[in-house]
């Protein structure tokens, strides 16, 4: 089974105390919870993992080809602007990406409007809240759906 996996980056495990006027005030256990959920509906697998640290993220993506990813749904969290290691992995693996952000980067401080992420994504969703991770896992679904003719006949024929 084709998977989709959900990585986010530092602080992101704070989500719900931190900065609730940015980020809002739901849980990242929530909102991965809903997307877990959206994506069982649409018959696909989300996996999902959080960490503040550069190096296990890099490990997560390096390991995605071998579990079967199909698309990688990634908020960086800061390291959208200074990382340049993650985006040489995801860059190596050919795993098709979706960039997403909770605020967005591009109506605040100068430094956040800098991805490092966004011209290698399928696509970037920012701005929308803990809604964008939704956006993203339906984008992702339908992505993978549009690559799959079996699902291509599934849909047509429902």
């Amino acid at each position: 089974m084709t998977r989709l996996l959900l990585l986010n980056g530092p602080n992101l495990n704070l989500l719900g105390t931190r900065e609730p006027g940015i980020y809002g005030a739901q849980t990242l256990e929530g909102i991965e919870r809903r997307a877990v959920q959206l994506a069982s509906e649409q018959g696909f697998e989300l996996v999902c993992f959080q960490s503040n640290a550069e190096h296990e993220l890099i490990a997560r993506i390096q390991q995605a080809p071998a579990q079967s990813v199909g698309v990688l749904i990634f908020n960086p969290g800061a390291f959208t602007h200074t990382s340049i290691a993650l985006r040489d992995a995801v860059l190596a693996v050919h795993v098709p990406m979706i960039e997403v952000h909770l605020s967005n980067p591009q109506a605040r401080e100068e430094f956040r409007r800098r991805s490092y992420f966004s011209d290698i994504a399928i696509g970037v969703i920012s701005g929308f809240g803990a809604l964008g991770y939704e956006l993203a896992v339906r984008a992702a679904c339908g992505h993978l759906a549009a690559g799959d003719p079996a699902r291509q006949r599934a849909r047509a024929s429902s």
